[in-house]
C-alpha cells in the first residue's frame, strides 16, 4: 500500500485527529491546486513550504552552520524526510560574503565547469551533502564546505537556502521556496548589504521570479551565485547578475546583437538560452521600471549614484573602455571618474547624466502635456447625430488650441453588450464602428470648451448603450534653438463615455482587463501613433468582426498577401500575442498586417511571466491581466471572425480559449461542444465547475 493510500485511509477512518491538527483552511490563491482540493485532504497534507532561517554562525576553524525551520504557510512544522508529514523536502545551501569596500558577493562554495570557449572555469555553487541535525521541530545544517583560514569575520555573510516539497503523489504539485539570512560572524550588526532591486519589482512582469527548476526564487537568492566569479565556459559570457540581466532585457537592441552576434547562455545539460530576440515590454531606457525608488530597497538609487563600466557596458556593449571606442570621454581605466560626467540628473534633456541619457522622449517633463475630458454627450438617441462637448488642455490646465494638435478623433461603437456588428452607414468601411476626425470641424469657445457633432448618426432602431471614445496627439519640439532639437509626438489619455440611445439606463461595456494591469509590465502602453492607450478604447475597433483584410493586400512580404485575413478581435489578438513563442511549439503562427503593409509577426514574443519551474512564457495566471474573475465568466455575445483559424467564425467563448490553446484538437473540442443553440463551455469551465478556467490553469 502506498503512503498516499495509507494516509487517505487514516484520514477517512481513524485519522480524524490528523485532519483536525491542521483544522482551519489556508487561504490559498486561485493559481494553487490546493485551492480546489477537498478541504479535509488539504488539512491533512497541509500544502505549501516556508523556509525560515533562525541563526547562522561560522566557527573559528571555518565551519559554517545554520539553524532553520520548515513549516507550512500557517507555521506548523514539516518533516524534512516526509515521514511524519506528507512530502519530502529537498534542500540546497549557499554561503557567501561581501568583501570589505565591495558591493557584490563571493560564494564560499564553488565548482568547476569546462566549455568550448573558456575552457575550465570556476562557478559559484550550492551544496546539499552536509550534516542535518534535528533541533526539536527545527533543524541545523553543518556545511561540508568551510570558510577559508583567515576569513573576514567582520564583514557581511549571507546564507541562502532553497528547496522544494514534492506533493505530486497527492495531486498537489511541487512547492518551492527559498530564503536568505544576513549576519556578521563576529556578532556585529549588519551594515553592508546588497539590496539594489527587490523581487516585487521583478514580479510586475515575471509574476514569480524563479530559475533553475523553480526552487531558486527571488532576486535575493540570485545575487549570491550570479557574481563576477561565475562564467559560462561555453559562450564565454559572464553570469554576473547586473551584466546578465541588463543584456537579457536589452535583447534585440544590444549593439552586439544588431551587429550579428547573438547573446546566448549555455545552461544545464547544454541547453542554449538565446536572448537575442527579447523585446523589452516597456523600454530598456526606463531604468526605474526595475530600479524602483519606492521599492524599499536600501540601494535603489545605486544606478544613479554608482555608475560603473561593467553595468553601463552591459547594455552599451559596443563601448570599449580600454581603447575609448564609442565612448565620448575616451579610455577609462577605472570607475573612479564615471560619476563626474554621469551625474544622476542634469538640467537639460538627453544630456550625459544618467537620467538624461536614458530619457524616453515621451517621458520628458518639459513637454507641455495633453489632457482630454468628455463633459457630456447630447442628441445621442437612435437615428440622431451625437454632439460631444469636450475640453483639450495641457498639464497645467490651460486650454490647447485644436490647431496645435496633429490629430483629434472620436470613435463611436455599440451596443456595449458586445461590439462588432453595427453598421453606421454604407459609406463606413470600418467594421462595427465609425471614426471621425474633429481637428478642423470642432467648435471651441474662449473658455476652452469645444463641441463636435458627428456626421454619422446612431443607427435607426439601435437599442441599449453606445460608447464614444476620444483620441488625439500633438507634436512638440524639445531643446528648440539648440544644436540637438528633437520633435516628440505623444498622445493624451483616451477618454471613453457611455450613453443610452433608447432611454434605458446607461450600461458601460463590461470590463475584462484594465490598462493599469497592462502597464505593470508595459509601463505606458500605447499604439497607432500614440493615439490609443486604454483597453476600453482598443476594443471599439478590435471587435469580433474586424480583421486585417484592409491592409493585407499591401503587405510588404508578398507571401502574406495571398493568405486569408487575420482576425484581430481583442481577446483573440492579445491571447495570441502573449502566447508568442509557444505558438510555434503548437505548429501555429500569428502575423497581423498593419498600417502601410507592415508585417507584425508575434511568434517571436517571449511572454515574461515565469512558470513555477522558472521558464518564461507561462500564460496560466489569467488574473495577471484579467479583473473581477472575468476569465471564468461568459461575456461575449458575437461570433468572432478568425479566417486563419480552424473555425471561422468562432463562437465568443471558444475564441477566447483558442487564443492561447491553438491546436486543432482544442478547436475540435470547442466545435464538438457547440450546437445550433450555442456553446456549452460553461457546463464544464465556468467558475466552480469541475474544469473551471482557474482550476485547469492552476500552476502549483
Amino acid at each position: 500500500m502506498t503512503f498516499r493510500s495509507v494516509t487517505r485511509a487514516a484520514a477517512a477512518l481513524g485519522g480524524v485527529a490528523l485532519v483536525l491538527a491542521g483544522a482551519s483552511v489556508v487561504p490559498f490563491t486561485t493559481n494553487q491546486k490546493a485551492f480546489y482540493a477537498d478541504a479535509g485532504w488539504v488539512a491533512f497534507v497541509r500544502p505549501g513550504l516556508v523556509i525560515t532561517i533562525t541563526s547562522a554562525e561560522i566557527a573559528p576553524d571555518g565551519t559554517i552552520s545554520v539553524g532553520f525551520s520548515l513549516t507550512d504557510p500557517k507555521g506548523s512544522p514539516l518533516d524534512r524526510n516526509g515521514v511524519r508529514t506528507p512530502g519530502p523536502v529537498s534542500l540546497n545551501f549557499i554561503a557567501a560574503y561581501i568583501p570589505q569596500k565591495q558591493q557584490q558577493y563571493v560564494d564560499y562554495i564553488t565548482r568547476t565547469a569546462t566549455g568550448t570557449v573558456s575552457g575550465t572555469v570556476t562557478q559559484a555553487a550550492a551544496e546539499s551533502d552536509g550534516v542535518f541535525t534535528s533541533v526539536g521541530t527545527a533543524y541545523r545544517y553543518t556545511f561540508t564546505n568551510r570558510a577559508p583560514s583567515g576569513f573576514d569575520a567582520t564583514t557581511t555573510h549571507t546564507i541562502g537556502i532553497y528547496g522544494s516539497r514534492d506533493l505530486t503523489e497527492f495531486d498537489l504539485g511541487t512547492d518551492y521556496a527559498s530564503t536568505t539570512f544576513n549576519f556578521v560572524p563576529n556578532g556585529s550588526p549588519v551594515t553592508l548589504v546588497r539590496d539594489v532591486i527587490r523581487t516585487p519589482s521583478c514580479n510586475a512582469c515575471h509574476d514569480q521570479l524563479s530559475a533553475h527548476g523553480g526552487s531558486r526564487r527571488g532576486i535575493e537568492m540570485c545575487v549570491l551565485c550570479h557574481t563576477p566569479q561565475t562564467i559560462d565556459p561555453d559562450s564565454g559570457n559572464t553570469l554576473d547578475l547586473p551584466v546578465m540581466v541588463h543584456k537579457i532585457h536589452m535583447g534585440s537592441q544590444l549593439p552586439s546583437v544588431k551587429a550579428g552576434i547573438p547573446y546566448q547562455i549555455i545552461g544545464f545539460q547544454g541547453s542554449v538560452n538565446d536572448w537575442s530576440t527579447v523585446v523589452h515590454p516597456s523600454d530598456p531606457r526606463r531604468c526605474e521600471v526595475c530600479h524602483q525608488k519606492d521599492s524599499g530597497a536600501t540601494q535603489a538609487s545605486a544606478y544613479l549614484t554608482r555608475p560603473t563600466r561593467v553595468s553601463c557596458g552591459s547594455c552599451h556593449d559596443n563601448v570599449n573602455f580600454a581603447t575609448g571606442a564609442n565612448h565620448a570621454a575616451g579610455p577609462q581605466s577605472s570607475d573612479d571618474r564615471c560619476a563626474i560626467c554621469h551625474i544622476p540628473q542634469g538640467d537639460v534633456d538627453f544630456d550625459a547624466s544618467i537620467k538624461g541619457a536614458h530619457l524616453v522622449p515621451e517621458d520628458s517633463t518639459n513637454l507641455k502635456g495633453l489632457a482630454f475630458e468628455i463633459q457630456r454627450i447630447e442628441n445621442g438617441s437612435a437615428g440622431k447625430q451625437p454632439r460631444v462637448t469636450f475640453t483639450v488642455k495641457d498639464k497645467a490646465g490651460a486650454p490647447v488650441s485644436l490647431s496645435a494638435l496633429s490629430s483629434l478623433s472620436f470613435v463611436m461603437a455599440g451596443p456595449t453588450t458586445d461590439y462588432g456588428y453595427t453598421s453606421f452607414g454604407s459609406d463606413v468601411s470600418t467594421p462595427g464602428y465609425v471614426s471621425e476626425s474633429a481637428t478642423s470641424k470642432a467648435q471651441c469657445g474662449g473658455d476652452g470648451v469645444c463641441t463636435y457633432t458627428f456626421s454619422h448618426s446612431v443607427p435607426s432602431g439601435a437599442r441599449g448603450s453606445f460608447a464614444i471614445g476620444m483620441e488625439g496627439r500633438r507634436t512638440e519640439t524639445l531643446l528648440p534653438g539648440t544644436s540637438t532639437p528633437m520633435d516628440v509626438q505623444y498622445g493624451a489619455d483616451n477618454k471613453i463615455t457611455y450613453f443610452s440611445v433608447d432611454g434605458s439606463p446607461v450600461q458601460p461595456r463590461h470590463q475584462v482587463v484594465q490598462i493599469a494591469n497592462c502597464n505593470r509590465c508595459h509601463y505606458s502602453l500605447t499604439f497607432h501613433g500614440d493615439n490609443r492607450n486604454d483597453v476600453e478604447m482598443c476594443i471599439l475597433c478590435h471587435n469580433p468582426s474586424n480583421t486585417d483584410i484592409a491592409q493585407r493586400p499591401s503587405a510588404t512580404d508578398p507571401a502574406e498577401r495571398t493568405k486569408p485575413p487575420q482576425g484581430i478581435n481583442f481577446n483573440l489578438l492579445i491571447h495570441r500575442i502573449h502566447t508568442g513563442t509557444n505558438l510555434v511549439d503548437s505548429g501555429k503562427t500569428f502575423t497581423v498586417i498593419g498600417r502601410n503593409g507592415s508585417v507584425n509577426d508575434f511568434t517571436k514574443v517571449r511572454y515574461p511571466a515565469m512558470s513555477p519551474q522558472g521558464s518564461p512564457g507561462d500564460t496560466r495566471n489569467c488574473a495577471k491581466c484579467h479583473i473581477n474573475g472575468s476569465q471564468s465568466t461568459s461575456l461575449g455575445l458575437n461570433d468572432v471572425l478568425d479566417p486563419q483559424g480552424f473555425i471561422n467564425p468562432v463562437k465568443p467563448n471558444s475564441s477566447a480559449c483558442i487564443g492561447c490553446h491553438v491546436t486543432a484538437a482544442v478547436s475540435s473540442h470547442a466545435l464538438a461542444n457547440t450546437t445550433t443553440i450555442g456553446e456549452s463551455c460553461t457546463v464544464c469551465h465556468s467558475s466552480g465547475a469541475a474544469f473551471s478556467v482557474d482550476k485547469v490553469h492552476a500552476q502549483y
